[in-house]
């Protein structure tokens, strides 16, 4: 049996995909945030298993984009950076994860 072409559809709803959010550090610290009002740095590098430096960059990506939105405050005179999901960046997340699970699905619709 000759191969069958490939699954244009499929190939439109790769390019639909969040390039910001495809990076699974920044798309885990999204889905954290989504489901808390907000996290430090030091819980989330404690959560993500991530070194200060990695998990600066995605955070100030994601910052940088509208997602987050960041306070700093005190805590026993010591510096605590919060982060909080924006409304932007719970409908970016929503949306990825939407186009996500339509491509998954499609996956399990091919036949071979």
């Amino acid at each position: 049996m000759p191969p069958t072409d490939p699954d244009v559809p499929s190939l439109k709803e790769l390019a639909a995909l969040n390039g910001l959010l495809q990076h699974r550090v920044r798309l885990a610290i999204c889905v954290l945030l989504s489901k808390y009002d907000a996290m430090s740095f030091r819980r989330l590098k404690e959560v993500l298993d991530e070194n200060d430096g990695s998990l600066g960059t995605h955070l100030r990506k994601l910052e940088d984009a509208g997602y987050l939105a960041v306070d700093k405050t005190y805590r026993d005179r010591r510096p605590v950076t919060w982060y909080q999901l924006t409304a932007a960046g719970e409908q970016h997340l929503y949306r990825h994860i939407e186009n996500l699970t339509r491509l998954i699905d499609r996956a399990k619709t091919v036949q071979k």
